[in-house]
């Protein structure tokens, strides 16, 4: 795990919504760092600005990591401004990764709100390649309006799939939308999966997650099986300065990917 960054190249750039892109980062000068686990995170550095943390939204197997990241302020907009050919520094990686070995012969339930679904891509994407190893998979995903909807061809493909059940919704619509509208709590409902043994893993906004936790209750899931990724102000990654600490945890290092029995309580303290 670094301490210094390493120099990555941009080896693609795609935009996404407005103000998101997906940016392929390939060593610079061929060093390779630690293979990356689905929910890990990179500190990403934009030179002369700063460094950001953003999770990894693909793995390969090429040496190569792919991040998507929302321009948001002076270092993630740095880091958004740059083009293919262009250098970016990297740290990682960092944190907890999803509890993919232990869903292993159990339906496993994604819920992502909005960038959310960016973390837990190469969940879905572990999920698929390996289909035979897990039960039912519903991946459930909602967004303010289409436009801000994360890789709607991928979101196709997936949905084309006659072994995962892929429901998609929309808070606001447009004339092109023919979907669902609402919040994406009410597709939990609905889903067919087991809620005595099946494994939850969600990431959004924080409210998101926590009505989503509560709606997965009501279908009858409890706590231990239902992973969050939590998103605080990570500046060192190694838990030294702080910035992220809630309660007796340091989100970049005992998280980001944590079981809502663990975080729940903490989470309910004001101002913590």
């Amino acid at each position: 795990m670094p301490e210094l960054p390493i120099a990555f190249r941009v080896a693609e750039k795609q935009q996404e919504t407005a103000d998101t892109w997906t940016l392929r980062l390939a060593p610079a000068d061929g060093a390779a760092v630690d293979r990356f686990a689905p929910g890990q995170f990179a500190m990403l550095y934009a030179f002369g600005v700063g460094e950001a943390p953003i999770s990894i939204s693909s793995i390969g197997g090429d040496g190569a990591v792919v991040h998507t990241v929302r321009a948001v302020g002076a270092v993630t907009n740095a880091i958004c401004s740059v083009e293919p050919g262009d250098v970016l520094g990297l740290r990682g990686p960092f944190g907890t990764a999803w509890p993919l070995a232990e869903a292993e012969g159990r339906d496993v339930v994604v819920v992502a709100g909005g960038i959310g679904l960016a973390p837990l891509r190469p969940v879905i994407h572990a999920l698929l390649a390996h289909r035979d190893r897990y039960g039912a998979v519903c991946i459930l995903y909602g967004g303010r309006t289409p436009a801000e909807l994360l890789y709607p061809g991928e979101l196709e493909g997936w949905r084309a799939r006659f072994d995962v059940d892929v429901d998609v919704t929309v808070d606001v619509a447009d004339p092109s939308w023919h979907g669902r509208v609402g919040l994406v709590t009410r597709l939990i409902e609905p889903a067919v999966f087991d809620p005595a043994s099946a494994v939850a893993m969600v990431c959004g906004p924080e409210v998101m997650m926590r009505f989503v936790a509560l709606a997965l209750q009501d279908r009858g899931m409890s706590d231990d099986r239902i992973w969050l990724s939590l998103e605080r102000s990570m500046t060192c990654a190694t838990g030294h300065c702080g910035h992220c600490q809630l309660g007796p945890l340091f989100i970049c290092k005992d998280g980001p990917v944590l079981r809502r029995d663990v975080v729940e309580p903490l989470m309910r303290v004001p101002e913590l």
